[in-house]
């Protein structure tokens, strides 16, 4: 068995390195030989009606990755992908994970999606504004619909706040969302392996309301309530994830709330917090999968 992970080199290059070698580490702990791949150099295109790549033989993909015109284009050229190239597409878009989530079951903030607009003269109408603002209330979350790390998402407090920030990202897809504050600054990140949660940690950022280790948030191994992994588990059963971090707020009742899921969520937070060998659960789950293949 021979598999090969793909990284993106152009964005957060060093985390992205890390968790590919920690996986080919407990792959080739498991027997199974795996190279790591920049996706710059595995080259595809389409010539007529028909779609070469330099893509070798081999039984799987690691997908480290969030392109999804490659992660396509492997799939339609029949490659094993991890994730699959339909819940990479979805959790990139933090509108289209919205949308695939609504009647799954699942608890989310009020969420209203932004209009696009195309021209940087164009400007937000004022009774727009008082709409949002009266129907979600301040304060307001807005989420660039592509980004990582808690880049890209802002806060409102005020209107007038509110108004900035329209006006730095109006020319990019956006979501509006409900101000779950009840723990500022805190949430619970899930893994979620094969649809199982294996590891848990509760992350709290007293400066910042992003929890996010990169903005300063720290984690603590946290045991998950039934609710709570009930939550991380139906988010990846509904996105069809083979592996993924969802990201749960706590609201004012301490029930769960989605805040995100993240198909290549890093786990060498978690791994430290928790003792969880998460590397080696996600090896074991690919290899059963393509055993069963």
């Amino acid at each position: 068995m021979k598999g090969i992970i793909i990284i993106n080199p152009y964005k957060y290059p060093e985390n992205s390195v890390k968790q590919a070698e920690r996986l080919k580490k407990e792959f080739l702990n498991l027997g199974v030989s795996v190279d790591i791949i920049e996706n710059a150099f595995l080259k595809t295109i389409l010539s007529g009606d028909k779609l070469y790549s330099s893509l070798e033989d081999v039984d799987f993909i690691v997908f480290l990755d969030k392109d999804k015109y490659l992660s396509q284009e492997l799939t339609l050229l029949g490659a094993k992908l991890f994730n699959k190239h339909d819940a990479i597409r979805v959790c990139d878009d933090k509108g289209e994970t919205c949308l695939a989530l609504i009647n799954g079951g699942v608890n989310m903030p009020k969420t209203m999606f932004a209009p696009l607009c195309f021209r940087a003269q164009n400007q937000i109408s004022t009774e727009y504004v008082d709409e949002i603002i009266e129907k979600i209330s301040l304060p307001i979350i807005v989420k660039e619909s592509y980004g990582s790390m808690g880049y890209g998402v802002h806060k409102a407090d005020t209107k007038q706040e509110f108004i900035e920030i329209e006006k730095k990202l109006k020319l990019r897809p956006r979501i509006y969302q409900e101000y779950i504050g009840y723990k500022k600054g805190t949430d619970i990140r899930v893994i979620v392996v094969g649809k199982k949660a294996v590891c848990s940690m509760l992350r709290e950022n007293p400066s910042d309301f992003r929890s996010n280790v990169g903005h300063g948030g720290k984690g603590k191994r946290i045991e998950l309530s039934k609710e709570f992994k009930k939550t991380a588990e139906k988010c990846a059963e509904i996105l069809d994830l083979d592996y993924c971090g969802v990201d749960l707020l706590i609201d004012k009742d301490g029930s769960p709330v989605v805040c995100e899921v993240n198909s290549n969520a890093f786990f060498e937070e978690i791994e430290k917090v928790t003792e969880v060998n998460v590397a080696k659960i996600y090896a074991e789950h690919v290899i059963k999968e393509i055993k069963k293949g």
